[in-house]
């Protein structure tokens, strides 16, 4: 039994999951892989179910009926990774965005280095992104600086969604609570790993943008974050966030 699980929602994804699989399944680390696929109709399961014949008990799949949300599919594949026996779960896209390669630097921050959330950073060396018109560098890179301005995280990614938790954080963090299953999932995700006081790092990683495949960014999604960074702040100057020591769920309005 791996310790470590990489959950990656699909949707529309049939040109990359199979060789994303591959790359991850050959990584130096045993990963388990979870794919939460929301009922894509380019047969992207099917692929998935190919290669869980080829891998057994290290691929698995869960489909939803209908694109319910990149948020709701973490959190459902939170749910699942919670229910068994994995200390370590990552978030992760199926485009190759995110070379599967930085997993294991992902891992070794949190196992090997005592953190308790690691992200894959854009931002903490420079701006590290290719394949992006500079019009999208620029918007990705002061919507993070937006985000710590309000929120005073301290981190250069705030809307990276390459990361690592280990599974306290998710214990901890009241999954029913979260509000937000857009681009501003990724936020709040932070945020609330920042206030109840875990101890996060940003790994320095190189993001490339899809060559293959339909991005699934929107107008919406940017509105989304942008109001929702300032929905996030005012909620928690009215909430108590403690860490109870058997890392049950513990929000408490105050």
């Amino acid at each position: 039994m791996s310790d470590c699980l990489v959950i990656i929602p699909t949707y529309n994804e049939k040109e990359n999951i199979s060789e994303m699989i591959e790359v991850v399944m050959n990584q130096p680390s045993p990963f388990h892989l979870l794919v939460v696929d929301d009922g894509s109709p380019d047969g992207t399961a099917s692929l998935v179910k190919e290669k869980m014949e080829l891998y057994p008990d290290r691929i698995f799949i869960e489909e939803r009926s209908g694109k319910l949300g990149l948020g709701t599919a973490y959190i459902h594949g939170f749910r699942w990774a919670l229910k068994r026996n994995y200390e370590f779960i990552f978030e992760m896209d199926a485009d190759f965005s995110h070379n599967p390669a930085d997993l294991n630097k992902l891992y070794a921050a949190c196992k090997e280095d005592g953190h308790d959330m690691a992200i894959g950073s854009r931002y903490v060396t420079g701006v590290n992104v290719v394949n992006w018109p500079m019009s999208r560098v620029m918007l990705s890179y002061f919507a993070s600086h937006y985000v710590r301005f309000v929120t005073g995280m301290p981190i250069n990614d705030t809307t990276a969604g390459f990361k690592c938790y280990r599974r306290s954080v998710l214990e901890t963090i009241h999954l029913d609570g979260v509000r937000f299953m857009g681009y501003a999932f990724q936020i709040e995700m932070k945020f609330l790993t920042w206030k109840f006081g875990f101890k996060i790092t940003e790994v320095p990683i190189i993001f490339t943008d899809r060559t293959r495949g339909e991005s699934k960014m929107s107008g919406g999604i940017i509105k989304e974050a942008v109001l929702g960074v300032i929905q996030i702040k005012l909620s928690s100057l009215f909430t108590t966030y403690r860490r109870s020591m058997d890392a049950t769920p513990d929000v408490m309005a105050s």
